[in-house]
C-alpha cells in the first residue's frame, strides 16, 4: 500500500520584513508538522496569505492576493485559503465580508500553531469555542449547528510574550537574514497601527538573539539586518541598565560571525551617543542607517507624537556624518499628514535637496482608524497629496541619480545577491541594504551569488551602479 503524500502548502508573505520573519519561523513549524512545501499555490492543498494591515495601499495589496487564492479555488485550482498576519489580527471576521471563500482567518498568536489550524481545515474538524453562559436553547443549538460549518477564525490578543524566532525556513537567499530584536512598539506615533496590531514593546533577551545570530551564520548568512518596530528602543521594557542597543551590536559583532551587520528601522528621538560611537567602530557594523525621520517640520513632528523637532534632527545627522564620514542613511517621508500646508511642504522638499540622504522612500500619509491623527482636521485633499508625493518622489530620484554618478570609478566591497533573468549579476556595497535600496550591477558569470567580491564602479544605470570585477591583475 502506498503512502498518503504529504499534504501541500504555499505561503505567500507580505508587507515589512517583520513579518518576513514570521512566514520563516511558520513554514518551519509546518514543515516538521508533515506539510510539502510549495512555491505555487497552484494545486496546493492549502494557500496561506500573511497579509500586510498597516496602511490602505498595503491592504488593498493584501487583498488583492486572496482575491487570487479564492479564484483559484474555486476553479478547483486550490483547496483552502487561510488569512494571516497583521491584516488578520487587525480585521478579523470583517475579513470575510470581503472574502467570503476564505477557510480561516488567523491572528498573529497562532503563528506557532498554524500547522494545527490547517489540520482542522484539510480534516473538516469543527472549530473548539468556549462555551457562553446564559444563551437561550434555540442559541446553542445554533452555535453547534454553525461549529462544523464556515470558516475558522482565530482572532484574539497581541501575543504578549516575546517572539522566539529561532529554527526558520528562510525565504531570503542564504548569504543574508533579518535578526530581529524587537517586537511590538510603545512610541504611539499618532499615525501609527502598529502598536494596537503588535502590541507593547518586547525585547528579546540579548542571550537569544546571540543564539539566533549564531544560528543564522551557521545557515549560511554572511549578512544580518536587524529589525524591530524600533530597534532603538531595545531593552526599554526589560530596564536593562547601560548601552542597550550599542551593547547588543558590540556583543553581535563580537560573537555572531557575520562578516556585515546592518542596523534598520532606528528612530531619530532615541539614537544615544554610545551607539554613535558603535557605528564609528566600524566593521562588522557597516556605515549605514535606517533613520526614518517623517517629515522635517517641527509643528508636524509634534502632532505625529514623533519626540523630536527640526534641529534635533539637524543635530543627530551633523553628528552622525561627523562620528561616520562615509555613513550612508535611509529615511522614510510621509506627504499629506493633516494639516500640512503649502509651506511645510516646500521647507520639507528644501531640507532633503540639502540633506542629500543616501536612500529617500516617501509615503502618502493614510488615515488609520483608530488613531489620533485620524480624527485630526485640515485634511489635505488626496490629489494635492499625490502631487507632493510625485514631486518629492522626483526630487529624490534625481539627488539619488546625482549620488550615484560620484560613485563612478571608485572600488568599492560587494556582496553578490543573484542573477536576474538576463544573467546580469546584482550585488551591494556596504552601502545599500537587500531589497529596499539601489544595487550594483555586474557581467554574467562575473563573480558567485552569495560571495563578496571587490568591484570598481564604471557608470550607472539610473539608481544603480555599473560595475567590473576587480581581479587580482588588476591596479
Amino acid at each position: 500500500m502506498s503512502e498518503k503524500p504529504l499534504p501541500a502548502l504555499a505561503l505567500v508573505t507580505l508587507g515589512c520584513h517583520k513579518n518576513l520573519v514570521d512566514s520563516e519561523r511558520m513554514l518551519a513549524c509546518l514543515a516538521l508538522d508533515g506539510f510539502a512545501i510549495t512555491a505555487d499555490p497552484d494545486g496546493a492543498d492549502v494557500a496561506i496569505v500573511n497579509t500586510c494591515g498597516f496602511i490602505d495601499v498595503a491592504r488593498a495589496e493584501s487583498d488583492r492576493h486572496i482575491d487570487a487564492l479564492e479564484a483559484m479555488k474555486r476553479d478547483g485550482r486550490l483547496g483552502h485559503v487561510v488569512v494571516a498576519g497583521c491584516m488578520a489580527q487587525r480585521y478579523g471576521r470583517e475579513i470575510l465580508k470581503r472574502h467570503p471563500d476564505v477557510d480561516a482567518v488567523v491572528g498573529l498568536a497562532e503563528r506557532e500553531g498554524m500547522a494545527e489550524v490547517c489540520r482542522r481545515i484539510l480534516d473538516g474538524r469543527p472549530v473548539k469555542r468556549k462555551r457562553t453562559r446564559g444563551r437561550s436553547e434555540s442559541a446553542r443549538k445554533a452555535g453547534q449547528a454553525a461549529m462544523g460549518h464556515g470558516p475558522m477564525v482565530r482572532v484574539g490578543p497581541p501575543p504578549s510574550a516575546v517572539p522566539d524566532d529561532r529554527e526558520r525556513l528562510r525565504l531570503t537567499p542564504r548569504h543574508y537574514a533579518y535578526l530581529r530584536i524587537t517586537e511590538g512598539c510603545d512610541n504611539r506615533c499618532a499615525y501609527c497601527a502598529i502598536p494596537a496590531i503588535r502590541g507593547r514593546l518586547r525585547s528579546k533577551p540579548p542571550a537569544r538573539v546571540l543564539e539566533e545570530a549564531e544560528e543564522l551564520v551557521a545557515d549560511g548568512a554572511k549578512e544580518l539586518v536587524v529589525i524591530g518596530q524600533d530597534t532603538t528602543a531595545y531593552g526599554h521594557d526589560r530596564r536593562v541598565k547601560g548601552r542597550r542597543l550599542a551593547g547588543l551590536l558590540e556583543a553581535l559583532c563580537e560573537r555572531s560571525g557575520a562578516r556585515w551587520i546592518r542596523l534598520m528601522y532606528a528612530h531619530p528621538a532615541s539614537i544615544s551617543p554610545d551607539l554613535i560611537d558603535r557605528l564609528a567602530a566600524g566593521p562588522p557594523l557597516v556605515p549605514y542607517l535606517d533613520l526614518p525621520i517623517q517629515h522635517i517640520q517641527t509643528r508636524i513632528l509634534e502632532s505625529m507624537g514623533r519626540r523630536v523637532g527640526r534641529t534635533g534632527i539637524e543635530d543627530l545627522i551633523d553628528r552622525l556624518r561627523a562620528a561616520v564620514p562615509h555613513l550612508a542613511i535611509r529615511t522614510s517621508l510621509i506627504v499629506g499628514y493633516p494639516g500640512e500646508t503649502d509651506d511645510d511642504f516646500e521647507h520639507l522638499m528644501t531640507f532633503v535637496a540639502k540633506v542629500r540622504f543616501d536612500h529617500v522612500g516617501v509615503f502618502v500619509y493614510s488615515p488609520e482608524e483608530g488613531t489620533r491623527a485620524a480624527g485630526l482636521p485640515d485634511r489635505v485633499a488626496p490629489e494635492v497629496a499625490r502631487q507632493r508625493w510625485e514631486r518629492l518622489m522626483a526630487t529624490a530620484e534625481t539627488l539619488a541619480h546625482e549620488a550615484a554618478a560620484q560613485h563612478v570609478g571608485q572600488t568599492l566591497e560587494t556582496l553578490v545577491d543573484g542573477a536576474d533573468a538576463g544573467g546580469r549579476l546584482t550585488a551591494r556595497h556596504a552601502g545599500q541594504a537587500p531589497e529596499v535600496d539601489s544595487a550594483v550591477l555586474l557581467p554574467a558569470g562575473a563573480a558567485r551569488t552569495g560571495e563578496f567580491c571587490t568591484v570598481r564602479v564604471t557608470g550607472t544605470d539610473g539608481y544603480d551602479l555599473v560595475a567590473d570585477v576587480v581581479t587580482d591583475g588588476d591596479t
